[in-house]
């Protein structure tokens, strides 16, 4: 396999470099998607109330946000790897503290936790793949991380399924005197302690060791990835996009002479809010609440959420396959007007329910559009938004901005992320599921002229000719 230049790619270490980054995007699944089947053990053992319930589940989302702005500005400092092997530590420490937590002041602290190394390896993990991969291939190889995400996701719904299932449900009793629950976050452990490993065995990002002038390590690294000829063009690349006089700061967000923000920075806080104001994240975080509140068991429930992330995943793939061919834009608007109308879907079905003793019940034919149109929002979804908007924030700064503008777009959806999660049972209780789905909708409907005025394509684009 060869570049554009003739130089030989070392795809095989590229590969390997991208299977361990995304690591971290499974660890990132699981984190979201172990909460799915701990709700009710949470309410029991804190005794907690729906809103008390909402802030434990969405409390891991206020660390993310300030791990994701952070990441950014701490990699610029101190490296991708680094940064990244700090978060593989949080993400074992918190599921440890998770599941041994007594109460939800320390629940909290423990989800903050792991929501930082969430947040960092959200960012981190596309970027540093962007920052390896050849133009030619990188929309294909940054995907790989939402097909993590959603791998891990699965894991966790399985996980849950599975401990839930040998207990007898998820607040029964389980091994050792603890509940189902608690083991439900223990399990995230192991991938914990393997993503720091086999970080260990992984290359700093070159582009951050020419910005450190750490020329030498970086022509190192780059002449094995694609080869001494091709490195030093890289390397000269990399320097010229690179303003000379100062190292990257916030401040380069902001246009000099006009004084305002960037547009590129508006964009990618735009990809960033929208792909949130969707509702994907409730799904993901109250699909056991969401179906048991229209009629299902806590066992079929949980059925179900593996179910939406086995789609998920062949969605992820197939958005792999197109994405380096039809390119992102395109992608984006496809998951858009999907997403717009299966949420329309969803709402009305949810409309012609009828509340009895508190709990939504569909009709058969109702339940069935309902679960229909939600499996196909999630293909949606994860054909587009889900792997695009990471790969697009991962690539479309120029180097000199890319942490800074990841800091600012992390931290954008993560905010987003915990205002759509924490506001969901309130919603929930006021104006219904139909209600919930049909803003939604609406926000699907608006980012199809979102991305039609204000995203540009990326695809086959060199890092370094990326324009802010």
């Amino acid at each position: 396999m060869t570049e554009k230049s003739g130089e030989q790619t070392n795809l095989l270490f590229i590969w390997a470099i991208v299977a361990v980054a995304t690591i971290g995007g499974f660890l990132f699944g699981f984190d979201s998607g172990v909460i799915n089947g701990t709700v009710d053990g949470l309410k029991i053992a804190f005794k907690a109330n729906d809103i008390g319930t909402g802030f434990n589940v969405a409390s891991m989302l206020l660390g993310c946000a300030l791990g994701a702005f952070l990441a950014g500005w701490l990699s610029d400092r101190f490296g991708r790897k680094s940064i990244l092997l700090v978060s593989a530590v949080f993400f074992f420490v918190s599921a440890w503290g998770s599941g041994i937590a007594t109460g939800s002041a320390e629940f909290i602290i423990y989800r903050v936790l792991g929501g930082f190394a969430v947040g960092a390896a959200s960012v981190l993990a596309p970027a540093y793949i962007s920052e390896v991969a050849p133009a030619s291939m990188r929309g294909r190889l940054s995907s790989i991380q939402q097909v993590m995400i959603i791998i891990g996701l699965t894991a966790a719904f399985l996980s849950n399924y599975l401990l839930a299932k040998f207990a007898g449900k998820s607040t029964a009793e389980l091994w050792l005197g603890y509940e189902a629950w608690r083991w439900m976050f223990w399990i995230e452990m192991v991938p914990a302690g393997i993503f720091f490993f086999a970080l260990l065995a992984i290359p700093e990002s070159p582009r951050y060791l020419v910005a450190q002038n750490n020329i030498e390590k970086a022509r190192e690294v780059l002449s094995r990835l694609f080869g001494a000829e091709e490195a030093s063009r890289k390397v000269t690349e990399i320097r010229e996009s690179l303003a000379g006089d100062h190292a990257p700061r916030l401040s380069d967000l902001v246009e000099t002479q006009s004084g305002k923000v960037r547009k590129i920075v508006w964009v990618g806080i735009g990809l960033a809010v929208f792909q949130q104001l969707v509702g994907i994240n409730v799904v993901f975080y109250y699909g056991a609440v969401l179906w048991q509140a229209v009629g299902f068991s806590e066992s079929d429930a949980l059925l179900i959420n593996i179910l939406s992330g086995s789609l998920s995943i062949a969605a992820c793939l197939i958005a792999i396959s197109l994405i380096d061919k039809i390119g992102r834009k395109p992608l984006l608007l496809i998951g858009s007007i999907g997403m717009a109308v299966t949420l329309c879907a969803m709402s009305f079905a949810f409309l012609s329910g009828s509340l009895v003793d508190g709990t939504l019940e569909l009709s058969d034919s109702a339940g069935v559009v309902a679960l229909v149109a939600a499996n196909a929002y999630v293909v949606f979804f994860n054909v587009s938004w889900g792997p695009v908007m990471w790969v697009m924030l991962g690539e479309m700064f120029p180097n000199q901005i890319r942490g800074s503008g990841l800091a600012v777009s992390g931290l954008a959806q993560w905010v987003a992320n915990f205002g759509i999660t924490m506001t969901f049972p309130i919603m929930l209780g006021t104006i219904g599921l139909m209600g919930a789905y049909g803003f939604y909708a609406i926000c699907a409907f608006i980012s199809i002229f979102f991305v039609m005025k204000m995203v540009h394509e990326t695809k086959g684009t060199e890092l370094e000719q990326m324009q802010g």
